[in-house]
């Protein structure tokens, strides 16, 4: 869903899923709308990168079912990735250990679609959350997730993780 304080603007939908895989998981997120209106990080060299999140990104939160610590994947159309743990929210954020991160992308001026393959320990079952931030040409963001607290877009929070994972 798309949180209540944003335009809808170019972006008609997006729709993601998850699958826990023996390795770790495996996401997909599926852009539909005008792709050239908005902000699309260039393709780079596959590697770990922080601040993805200020211009458009796809986003997995991974929570054990009943815990308080976190793992948050930022997934970027340019390839590159970020994988951060925490204790509880926002607190005790460090780089998480990740074996393998691959990222496929496709676009065309409708839509777009990332494609990432996980290979990291992630327990389950899980409370999983699946977010997206999408930057406009004009520099205003959308913030979309399967479910928000109320008040501004919070993806660390525990309400956004609406989704159970088993393997």
């Amino acid at each position: 869903m798309l949180h209540v304080t944003c335009d809808l603007g170019p972006v008609r939908a997006i729709t993601a899923s998850v699958v826990a895989t023996p390795e770790g998981c495996e996401a997909e997120f599926r852009l539909d709308g005008h792709v050239p209106s908005i902000i699309l990080p260039p393709p780079a060299t596959p590697a770990r990168r922080d601040n993805l999140w200020q211009t458009t990104c796809f986003e997995i939160f991974w929570q054990p079912l009943g815990g308080s610590a976190y793992r948050e994947f930022n997934l970027s159309p340019s390839g590159q990735w970020a994988a951060y743990d925490f204790d509880s929210f926002r607190e005790g954020m460090r780089d998480a250990p990740v074996e393998a991160i691959a990222i496929a992308c496709a676009q065309d001026d409708a839509g777009l679609i990332l494609k990432a393959s996980i290979a990291a320990d992630l327990p389950d079952p899980a409370q999983v959350a699946l977010n997206a931030i999408v930057e406009h040409a004009d520099g205003s963001k959308q913030y979309w997730a399967l479910a928000f607290p109320p008040g501004r877009p919070e993806f660390h929070s525990e309400a956004n993780r609406a989704l159970i994972v088993e393997r």
